[in-house]
């Protein structure tokens, strides 16, 4: 059924280009005949439109991985730095957020763990629509931030770092079998806001899967067992992530070729001291305007890393 969504929803994308062109076709037919050159606004939009969407389809055709039709599972993790990396980590978790809400995409956040004074130690997102992961696995890596601290009295300059992991969420038809005896399951009481009552109980769920020593925790929804369900969920998905790498490493040696497989260097860096700039390491793409950049326009980053990738 997801695949037959995911076949339906490229040919909407492309009748709805069709529609768009001839559209934009009687906008210029117009403009011509009677001369009127407010139409020419209505061409110059429509033109760009069609580009930005034909864009949009063509990299999604490239987009052809086992997962990267599915749902995406983010989760951000700080650096060393204390509340200057965790303020990181929350500038991040709403850029992320940003830029799902730009896209068309809905977010579910599944467990928060917030910072002693500001920021977030830990977060994970499920960002839900089509080719979320698809495009969101050209996130994955370590992302710096240059800045004058907020929290340093001598208004120093500070570099911090956050580390995204990027997952696809895995449905029934994609489940790694787990053995229970292979789950140490433990419950307590939830560390964040959320009423009395996820107070006063041990609603929160953390599982460790023994043999690999994935720990995943859940503590958003009111009830363990919806807990438990959504950290289930998040163990399915990491499972078949490393199911995933070791079918990397396995291509590698028969190609002979050393691939990078984890954390590695930082993939992108955000300065806003002294001066503002955001780069991307691998494509080398820069925009000037960092704000806007934060502010969820990181589009044109993922489509740049994309289409590299898949020309080699």
């Amino acid at each position: 059924m997801q695949r037959l969504n995911t076949i339906k929803a490229k040919i909407e994308k492309f009748e709805k280009l069709e529609e768009q062109l001839e559209d934009t076709k009687v906008y210029y037919e117009l403009s011509k005949e009677e001369g009127e050159s407010g139409l020419i606004n209505e061409v110059v939009e429509g033109i760009s439109k069609l580009q930005e969407g034909i864009e949009k389809l063509g990299i999604e055709t490239l987009l052809s991985g086992k997962y990267d039709a599915h749902n995406a599972i983010l989760t951000l993790h700080p650096g060393a730095g204390g509340t200057e990396a965790q303020d990181w980590a929350e500038m991040l978790y709403r850029m992320y957020y940003r830029w799902a809400e730009r896209e068309g995409y809905e977010v579910e956040i599944l467990d928060t763990l917030p910072g002693e004074e500001a920021g977030l130690k830990s977060v994970t997102m499920l960002i839900k629509g089509p080719y979320a992961y698809g495009y969101l696995k050209a996130e994955k890596g370590v992302h710096r931030l240059v800045r004058i601290s907020p929290f340093d009295a001598s208004g120093r300059r500070h570099t911090s770092f956050v580390a995204l992991e990027v997952i696809p969420e895995i449905t029934e038809d994609t489940f790694v079998e787990i053995d229970p005896k292979d789950l140490k399951i433990d419950t307590y009481r939830s560390g964040g806001a959320g009423g009395q009552h996820v107070n006063k109980t041990d609603s929160a769920v953390r599982i460790t899967h023994l043999p690999t020593g994935i720990v995943v925790q859940c503590q958003n929804e009111r009830s363990q067992i919806s807990n438990r369900d959504t950290a289930m969920k998040i163990l399915q998905s990491k499972l078949v992530e490393v199911k995933l790498k070791e079918q990397e490493k396995e291509l590698a040696q028969i190609k002979g070729v050393q691939q990078e497989i984890g954390w590695g260097s930082q993939i992108r860096s955000y300065v806003f001291h002294p001066y503002s700039m955001a780069k991307d390491h691998r494509t080398n793409m820069e925009k000037g305007n960092v704000q806007s950049v934060m502010d969820g326009e990181i589009t044109d980053f993922i489509q740049e890393y994309l289409k590299q990738q898949a020309q080699g």
